[in-house]
């Protein structure tokens, strides 16, 4: 049984990991800002260096550790505010640089740092700036932390999801001409699932897969790499 950290665990995708997870039987341990949507193990402000350390050090040791904190924002550069684009930087960024600072700093004996990028950082979709930014930080992150920690056997790994079905997207996907565009827009036509994303962060977690850092793996239907022929409806 190994145990791990899940970082802002009480995301639609950070509770399907722990489903997974647990159900491996394995130890989780999640945080969350607040207790409004469930009762997590620490209380914890992901972007604050300290605190994140703090939680390495006072319920650790771990043998992995997922950050699943983000935000949404679609909105082209011009319209975007600056305190929209520190938020949008801060939940997705900031508290991905914290996280590998910390595990740097306490995995002294290796294990798995999983992140979360996105499928707009490894293509270009239009209103996507800040994202495409804060995402695209987190996969140049995840490609020096594994070269500078694996002298220490610490793997890290990025996962880049496409539009996947939360609480979060909800808005993307509220009406039914919203829902079949968004699903159109993948190679495998529909919307991905938290437990789609949630298998792979297992898999990157799991020790069985310790040959594994530096990679991003792309949970996405196909949609940053594959363009399929279009379907013809039949009549």
């Amino acid at each position: 049984m190994a145990r791990f950290l899940l970082i802002a665990g009480s995301s639609d995708i950070g509770r399907a990991t722990t489903a997974l997870l647990e159900q491996q039987g394995h130890e989780v341990v999640r945080t969350a800002r607040g207790t409004d949507i469930i009762h997590p193990d620490v209380v914890l402000d992901a972007t604050d260096f300290d605190a994140v350390d703090r939680v390495f050090a006072e319920r650790g040791p771990f043998d992995g550790v997922a950050v699943f904190a983000g935000s949404l924002l679609l909105k082209p550069a011009h319209l975007t505010s600056r305190d929209a684009y520190d938020e949008v930087i801060a939940a997705s960024l900031t508290t991905a640089f914290a996280a590998v600072r910390a595990a740097g700093r306490h995995m002294r004996s290796g294990g798995a740092v999983v992140l979360l990028s996105s499928a707009a950082a490894m293509d270009g979709y239009a209103n996507h700036e800040a994202i495409a930014a804060a995402k695209a930080g987190v996969i140049g992150l995840t490609l020096s932390a594994a070269a500078t920690y694996a002298t220490q056997n610490l793997r890290v790994n990025a996962i880049a999801p496409g539009l996947v079905e939360t609480r979060l997207t909800a808005a993307l996907t509220g009406s039914e001409q919203a829902r079949a565009a968004s699903d159109a827009m993948h190679a495998l036509p529909r919307l991905g699932r938290p437990e789609d994303v949630g298998r792979a962060v297992a898999f990157l977690l799991d020790p069985a897969n310790e040959w594994i850092t530096g990679q991003v793996l792309a949970v996405d239907g196909g949609l940053s790499r594959v363009r399929p022929r279009h379907r013809v409806t039949p009549r």
